[in-house]
């Protein structure tokens, strides 16, 4: 009989084999074991357990979203998560509903008060209402990819978590909302009411997941990068093994649990792969679930979030100024500058770049010369420079004193859509993407 990936994956671990101990696996192999048991089969198994006709849609407070509960809570206890509930249960009760949170402790003494939370809402809206749902009403809304998906995804993520070499220096939470369908309760109740397990706990950044199981040619949308400087250039380090298309949405609204956490001036970013016709109706079933799409989403988060909990500098600061900025200011901010005609000799480089103060350590491309050695490269509109020659940028101008002082050949490693691209410009360039 073939091995199957869990075969593997379990034999990648032991530490015995024929009697004979095996040498210690080294931190690389540990996060590639880690990554290794995201499966889309196991997601899979979660996403057809809860959007079965017996959990009722799981409307928070029903029988539906307690038995929806309940398996949620078994399957923390297989993986042997700790309590941060009530009264030392996997439960935080409010209105008749339940939030469930499961805490990973961190290792380090200096941070273990500084809280990563993620999260994901495992409520959906029942049989559907004229409130709730587009229709047709009456009918079991069993929420698949709403957010089934993102539960399953945390479970994996959760499961991912165990097999890391060491803890991360930060706890990260592990939270199911409840009541999110309703107006957001469960995570607004956790932010004005921690469990007394949780007292102790500052919550410094939060990471949401909901409604990852549609995804569609590799495209990853992501809100709140500009809750904290620097967290688009967090997201593109995340990014090297799953190699997604990122798109950034500058909106926040309040349409799911990202917001309280916004609200309550905490950096705060959601993973989704965007809406659809089945949104919030009986149709969002089993069948149309992308699941091998779960798979790299939650990789990416797993390396997003142990980044975030694993970083010894001080927590990351709430940049105000994302509550004002929309589609419009990043319009605004990335428009491309008009391409100048002068008597004089040809720019070096042939480039512009306009700087972006959530985001110093990567310069945007406004505008390229055309037959310029940046434009032979591969450089496009766009496109953020995130280092000259391997070296890192600090700000815009980092960036421009590192091209003054480079020779006539340079490489430019640029941020498009989330991949980092390493070009080398030349005459005859040609993009190379770096692989992950």
């Amino acid at each position: 009989m073939a091995p199957t990936n869990r075969t593997r994956l379990s034999r990648a671990v032991m530490v015995f084999a024929a009697g004979v101990m095996a040498m210690p696996l080294s931190a690389a192999e540990h996060m590639a074991a880690a990554h290794a048991s995201i499966q889309a089969a196991d997601a899979s198994r979660h996403v057809h357990a809860l959007a079965d006709d017996a959990f009722e849609g799981r409307e928070g407070g029903s029988r539906g979203g307690r038995a929806a509960g309940t398996y949620i809570v078994a399957a923390l206890e297989k993986l042997g998560l700790q309590p941060a509930g009530d009264n030392g249960t996997f439960y935080q009760a409010f209105g008749g509903m339940r939030n469930i949170l499961a805490l990973v402790p961190g290792s380090d003494p200096a941070l273990d008060h500084e809280l990563v939370i993620v999260g994901a809402h495992y409520d959906h809206v029942g049989y559907g209402t004229a409130s709730n749902s587009y229709g047709p009403t009456g009918y079991i809304h069993n929420g698949a990819d709403d957010n089934a998906s993102g539960v399953a995804g945390l479970l994996e993520l959760a499961e991912a978590l165990g097999h890391l070499p060491s803890r991360p220096r930060r706890p990260i939470l592990i939270a199911f909302w409840d009541g999110e369908e309703k107006g957001l309760l469960g995570s607004y109740h956790f932010l004005r009411v921690r469990p007394a397990a949780l007292a102790a706990y500052t919550p410094v950044f939060s990471v949401n997941l909901d409604m990852i199981g549609r995804l569609r040619g590799e495209r990853l949308e992501v809100y709140g990068s500009r809750t904290a400087v620097g967290l688009r250039m967090a997201c593109l380090e995340a990014n090297a093994r799953a190699n997604l298309e990122l798109v950034y949405d500058w909106e926040i609204t309040d349409d799911s649990d990202h917001y309280p956490f916004i609200a309550a001036k905490i950096p705060t970013v959601m993973f989704h792969t965007g809406l659809h016709d089945q949104y919030h109706r009986p149709s969002d079933d089993t069948h149309l679930v992308n699941f091998s799409g779960i798979e790299p989403v939650t990789r990416l988060v797993l390396d997003f979030v142990t980044a975030i909990a694993d970083d010894p500098r001080p927590p990351r600061a709430f940049r105000a100024q994302c509550r004002t900025e929309s589609a419009a200011t990043r319009r605004g901010l990335e428009l491309p500058a008009a391409e100048t005609v002068s008597s004089g000799p040809r720019p070096r480089w042939g480039i512009g770049t306009r700087g972006d103060s959530c985001e110093p350590e990567a310069p945007i491309v406004v505008r390229v010369t055309t037959g310029s050695p940046m434009a032979k490269g591969g450089v496009m509109l766009g496109d953020r420079i995130v280092a000259i020659d391997g070296l890192p940028l600090t700000d815009q101008p980092d960036m421009l004193a590192k091209l003054a002082a480079a020779g006539d050949h340079v490489e430019i490693d640029v941020d498009r859509k989330g991949r980092r691209l390493r070009l080398a410009v030349s005459a005859g360039a040609t993009a190379q993407e770096i692989k992950p």
